[in-house]
């Protein structure tokens, strides 16, 4: 495994997992389904599988560096590889895949969110090794998640071949779909060739250069244009200085609707990108009244298929919720429907704005 990389992406603020997820201490390092390990801490478990944990590598906003060193202190600080500003994921893997390819032009790069959960390590190291596969053809792959139902959260990507698939085959990519309505999200489904795009990414540190240098020139200029910068006094200026001029662009953008040499991997591991509070429903276990629960002294009188989550050694007594949403922090509450669950970016704007209000 020594030319297998990884690249966990850990500088989201996580902002639909409030109260507990905040921009000073957001959800890839909480302990968001109660099991005693955070989700970078999974992550980092799970590709330690796959590639050496010396080849491991975390790219976080520059705020969170202590942080991650914190849960993970096996790790070196270079492990660690800063942003100073939030510019989405195509600069984010730039600056890493140009890192690694300095250190190992023959670096296979496997790029993970830090916040997914994937059940099953045996389903999924041999899925990431059958991406390699593809990788090393020079091809770009990534990790297809069959779907489960019509789920409008989710981008999905359509390849040819719907009869006699299984898991792990290698396919090309016909083109990825933006998130659908659910008519349309019905359709996918039935059809069979549409798997949900998982956000992993596998392919040759070299082929991400080469198709940075294709599709998105400027960005190249500025994260690979001085190769020398790079494992030196001076790369953190240099990255410092891509990341301030580039522009804000997702790798999806960037390269995956413009490149011709994409696979689809097809997964056979239970996956969540927990992307909401809703999306730990089917992952929590539930008690006969279909409750999901999180914490220690919840107490339930007549409630029915909630969400709870109260810190350990809290007492909470619930009297009659059906279908809600709740969540405390150290300083915050939450009681929330679960059919208003995607208005809840705007409620926490909205409340951030009164305190600045209270504050001025």
């Amino acid at each position: 495994m020594k030319n297998n990389y990884s690249i966990i992406m850990a500088g989201g603020i996580g902002s639909r997992f409030w109260p507990m997820s905040t921009p000073e201490y957001p959800k890839q390092f909480l302990d968001i389904l109660g099991l005693g390990k955070s989700l970078l801490q999974m992550t980092f478990e799970r590709l330690e599988h796959v590639s050496p944990s010396e080849n491991i590598y975390i790219v976080t906003n520059k705020e969170y560096k202590t942080l991650v060193l914190e849960q993970l202190p096996g790790i070196r600080p270079e492990q660690v590889l800063t942003e100073p500003e939030r510019k989405n994921t195509a600069p984010c893997i730039a600056y890493a895949a140009a890192k690694i390819h300095a250190l190992n032009p023959d670096a296979n790069l496997i790029i993970s969110p830090a916040d997914h959960l994937i059940i099953q390590q045996d389903n999924f190291s041999a899925t990431i090794q059958a991406a390699i596969t593809s990788a090393e053809q020079g091809r770009i792959a990534t990790i297809g998640i069959k779907p489960t139902r019509p789920d409008t959260g989710y981008g999905y990507i359509e390849f040819e071949q719907a009869e006699g698939i299984q898991a792990k085959d290698i396919l090309p990519v016909k083109q990825f779909r933006e998130k659908p309505d659910l008519a349309t999200a019905e359709t996918f489904v039935a059809a069979g060739n549409f798997y949900w795009n998982s956000g992993i990414f596998i392919w040759k540190s070299q082929t991400v250069l080469d198709a940075l240098k294709a599709f998105q020139p400027a960005l190249f200029d500025l994260f690979c244009g001085d190769m020398s910068q790079y494992n030196s006094p001076t790369e953190q200026e240099y990255v410092d200085h891509g990341f301030a001029t580039c522009e804000d662009i997702s790798i999806d953008f960037a390269v995956m609707e413009h490149a011709k040499n994409i696979d689809v991997v097809l997964s056979n591991f239970d996956w969540s990108d927990l992307g909401t509070w809703g999306s730990l429903d089917t992952h929590l276990e539930k008690d006969a009244s279909g409750n999901a629960l999180v914490g220690d002294k919840i107490h339930l009188f007549g409630a029915k298929n909630c969400i709870v989550n109260i810190p350990k050694g809290k007492t909470a007594v619930i009297d009659g919720l059906e279908d809600y949403i709740v969540i405390q922090s150290d300083d915050k509450l939450m009681i929330l429907k679960k059919e208003n669950e995607q208005a809840l970016k705007s409620y926490v704007n909205e409340v951030n704005a009164s305190i600045k209000e209270v504050i001025s």
